[in-house]
């Protein structure tokens, strides 16, 4: 993995600057854990301050510093969109592979399941959850439900990598040789299988964040907690654009464009990198 991460940055520029792209924000998500002001406490600095050389970004009209409030809510949102990610890679590479792998009955059960929850509709489920468990839903609990929302397009392309592992050679020796099927899985499948999901990680986690900040806008999360989503939500409650105090908007949003615009950069060169011709071009040699 490494060696690939290596070969990414040394020959991909695109993979590069998603990749400085996003080390930077994390690096700035980073900075919350010594800030100054805590996320949750209010009316702690004069509000409705412009970005000045004491308040960096500006103040909120809630008296909250906008770069230290900004800095932990990117921390929260990507943390649940990191977490959702997780969970979701687990559900594909598992329900993917067993499925493609087995075949047969148990990869038409599987792919049943898998295609009902594709026709489910992610946000209705979601906010139906929300309204169901209000008092008691906290963010872990609502990226489990998005997790279980978000594995059902990745698990049918992995299945569709297991479905062509399953007829090659180094498959058959391990049966014959008495290997289990766990094991032919994780250490003979899964090295092909990776390089997969690492982009489509990428896409989940973008799609995770959106997902999140979208909630988060409208309401349906625990709008006390510093989020990107969250930040938007206070300032349209306090009517930031019409009050004139544009950095309170300004800034969650490009840092959002910024996060989007290095993921799907890292999901792009991953992508080709996948594919043998593009990576045979980049690093100059013949298709």
């Amino acid at each position: 993995m490494f060696k690939v991460i290596r070969d990414l940055l040394r020959y991909n520029t695109e993979f590069l600057a998603g990749f400085t792209l996003t080390l930077l924000v994390l690096v700035f998500a980073s900075a919350h854990f010594w800030t100054p002001y805590p996320g949750y406490n209010l009316y702690l600095l004069p509000p409705d301050m412009p970005p000045s050389t004491e308040y960096w970004f500006g103040t909120t009209s809630r008296g909250q510093d906008v770069l230290w409030q900004l800095s932990e809510a990117v921390w929260n949102t990507m943390a649940f969109g990191l977490t959702v990610t997780i969970l979701s890679r687990v559900i594909a590479i598992s329900v993917g592979m067993v499925s493609g792998y087995l075949g047969g009955r148990a990869d038409r059960i599987l792919m049943s399941i898998n295609d009902t929850f594709i026709a489910l509709p992610n946000i209705p489920i979601l906010l139906l959850v929300y309204f169901v468990l209000r008092e008691e839903m906290t963010w872990p609990l609502l990226a489990v439900c998005a997790a279980l929302l978000g594995w059902t397009y990745d698990s049918r392309l992995i299945r569709s990598v297991s479905l062509s592992l399953r007829s090659r050679e180094f498959t058959r020796h391990g049966v014959f040789s008495g290997m289990s099927t766990w094991r032919i899985l994780v250490r003979e499948h899964l090295p092909y299988v990776l390089p997969i999901v690492f982009f489509t990680a990428m896409n989940n986690l973008i799609w995770a964040i959106s997902l999140e900040v979208t909630l988060s806008v409208l309401g349906f999360t625990d709008i006390n907690r510093p989020s990107i989503g969250g930040m938007i939500y206070w300032a349209n409650q306090h009517q930031a654009i019409i009050s004139g105090i544009w950095w309170w908007i300004a800034f969650p949003i490009l840092s959002i464009v910024i996060l989007f615009l290095g993921l799907f950069m890292l999901a792009m060169s991953v992508n080709e990198y996948v594919d043998p011709r593009s990576r045979l071009d980049r690093m100059g040699g013949v298709a």
